[in-house]
């Protein structure tokens, strides 16, 4: 049996033992790393992975108000204007009279659909390449790790609200 990198330089500390460092820093690294492999692969189609992202959900809850997208995508309804604005300049995300005078709705252009899948194979070899980098039980685990941890901080951030 062939050992990934993660594997070879696993060292878990005890249970007991509190974490050293800064999980803060820790997490940024480890997306920083991981983000590199996920924008190599998308420099090849011209987007950036957030834009990746934001078609993905765009696609699949269309029509949807931006104010239900940020809050889908757990983004701020800033961010997400600032992310918006170059994928409906390139025709590929419109916005479309919503259910009132005041509300406006997103959806997929033709065009936006057509870079969505030439983007998906990239994202995919960007998934494939990371699971064989660092080992696709390791990546199981950290999905569910991370699921975890979100729903935690979900529910103390809705307590304090």
């Amino acid at each position: 049996m062939v050992k990934t990198k993660l594997q070879i330089m696993d060292t878990k500390p005890a249970a007991q033992t509190p974490p050293r460092g800064c999980t803060n820093f820790k997490l940024r690294q480890l997306l920083r790393r991981v983000s590199l492999v996920y924008d190599r692969a998308m420099a090849e189609c011209g987007l950036k992975t957030t834009q990746y992202s934001l078609l993905t959900h765009v696609e699949k809850l269309a029509p949807i108000t931006q104010a239900e997208l940020a809050k889908a995508m757990a983004m701020d309804s800033s961010t997400l204007s600032r992310n918006l604005k170059p994928l409906q300049t390139a025709g590929w995300v419109a916005i479309q009279a919503g259910s009132d005078a005041r509300s406006h709705a997103l959806t997929m252009t033709a065009s936006g659909k057509q870079k969505r899948i030439e983007a998906q194979a990239l994202w995919k070899r960007a998934q494939i390449q990371l699971n064989e980098t660092v080992g696709l039980d390791d990546v199981i685990a950290l999905h569910g790790l991370i699921d975890r941890m979100t729903d935690a901080l979900s529910l103390e951030t809705e307590e304090a609200a």
